[in-house]
């Protein structure tokens, strides 16, 4: 595909992508960092610690800082292939499906018929990837605001089904919203909340001294497999990069080094295993989902860091959905006549929601879909798919050693193998619990 003379290669030397660009309302670097860190953090930020309780405390410091390189890694090689596709079919941007239909129509003659099947495949991931992180969301915010109501309200008690429910009305109102520019601000006053939430419950965690009796070194081997879904989830922002890279002023600041993909890697895995491990530390076995649940609720900053997290999941709620819309969009406007497109959307947008809802009152079980969600569409979606995409693309041109394939080969098969070791062992979990509701 790249020999010398061929006319991809010419193409990619000819053609630079950033000088077409029209971005209506383009992103700064800071605001482009903003919406990087907000996708990777949120409810896996405070869902480290239960998933070092899985692995134990010296594995999951190693652990994680592996995964964060191997993510951090794969949206590094994936950006780099699109930019590199856009070379080659002389277009100014191409989003997460668009690079794999790129990939491989511009890769070797055998794989070029699977195009569009691997364009649907991408799409599907990320429409699903997204939806499941959008109802992992609204059970997240119902739990802590359930928590304080039970406490401070009595009167009335309700399930957090009913909070769900409840919590629709204003999402479908913040998801209106329809350009990133616009959520940048709502971005950073989440990373601003989630920063005092992060510093609540680190004063939490130092308030008294930590004892390490009872906790474990290394988890028991059958529990590791949720510890990588739940870090993967964690990590995990691939969908949200090619929307936040092909949105800002200047694309090249996105990779390199110092870069705003490095800077990002590099606070995520301090904030990842800070709180993973004090928090483990801390909690020991007890610790919950997420860790703004075992904090009291009689205490003001503990309150507090509990409205803070909520807030801070509810105003990046829109960012995630912005991938799901975005994917309903292109298949939807086409179909819609122009003087009816905005109340095309209106109404896709409220019903997105609400089917995120239904799913989240269906089945209220924090951890376990953040398990799945992180085995089953972030394992394929952040490690698998940018692996193949990247050998099919570099096929020609491999390394020395042909180290671009060993090393894609190797991401691929921990992403098959926290895929299905991780959806076995969350369902399990899910089929464990369900047994014991029933006997209740």
């Amino acid at each position: 595909m790249k020999m010398n003379g061929d006319p991809v290669e010419k193409a990619e030397k000819d053609y630079n992508p950033f000088e077409h660009r029209k971005v209506e309302k383009p992103n700064s670097d800071a605001r482009a960092l903003a919406n990087v860190l907000k996708a990777s953090l949120g409810s896996g930020l405070l869902a480290m610690p239960v998933a070092f309780a899985n692995a134990g405390w010296s594995v999951g410091i190693v652990g994680t800082i592996i995964i964060a390189f191997i993510c951090g890694h794969c949206v590094h090689i994936f950006v780099d292939t699109s930019r590199s596709c856009c070379k080659a079919e002389r277009k100014p941007l191409l989003n997460y499906a668009e690079t794999c239909r790129a990939a491989f129509a511009n890769g070797p003659k055998s794989v070029r018929r699977y195009a569009k099947a691997a364009s649907v495949i991408a799409e599907l991931s990320l429409f699903f990837s997204y939806m499941g992180v959008c109802c992992i969301f609204t059970v997240l915010i119902a739990e802590n605001f359930k928590q304080l109501f039970d406490t401070y309200y009595p009167v009335v008690t309700l399930s957090v089904q009913y909070y769900c429910l409840i919590l629709l009305v204003p999402m479908s109102i913040l998801t209106q919203i329809r350009h990133l520019k616009w959520l940048a601000p709502f971005s950073f006053l989440a990373n601003v909340l989630l920063v005092l939430t992060f510093a609540i419950c680190l004063f939490y965690i130092f308030k008294d001294p930590i004892s390490i009796e009872g906790v474990r070194a290394v988890g028991h081997v059958s529990r590791f497999p949720a510890f990588l879904s739940t870090v993967i989830f964690a990590i995990e922002g691939i969908g949200v990069v090619m929307p936040v890279e092909n949105a800002m002023k200047k694309p090249e600041h996105f990779l390199g080094c110092p870069s705003v993909l490095v800077i990002a890697v590099g606070i995520i895995i301090v904030l990842y295993t800070t709180l993973g491990l004090f928090g483990y530390f801390r909690y020991g076995d007890s610790v919950m989902a997420t860790i703004t649940l075992n904090l009291p609720v009689n205490e003001w900053p503990a309150i507090c860091a509990k409205v803070f997290i909520a807030l801070s999941i509810f105003l990046t709620y829109p960012l995630h959905f912005f991938v799901v819309v975005d994917i309903f969009t292109k298949y939807v406007n086409p179909h819609v006549k122009k003087q009816y497109m905005d109340i095309a959307q209106i109404c896709m947008r409220i019903c997105i929601v609400w089917f995120c809802g239904a799913v989240a009152i269906a089945l209220p079980m924090m951890e376990q879909i953040i398990n799945f969600v992180g085995a089953l569409f972030y394992s394929s979606l952040g490690l698998i798919i940018p692996a193949i995409v990247d050998t099919v693309y570099r096929w020609p041109d491999l390394g020395k050693y042909q180290y671009i394939l060993w090393k894609n080969c190797l991401i691929m098969l921990f992403g098959f193998i926290c895929l299905v070791s991780g959806c076995a062992v969350t369902i399990g979990d899910i089929i464990q619990n369900l047994r014991e509701q029933s006997t209740v």
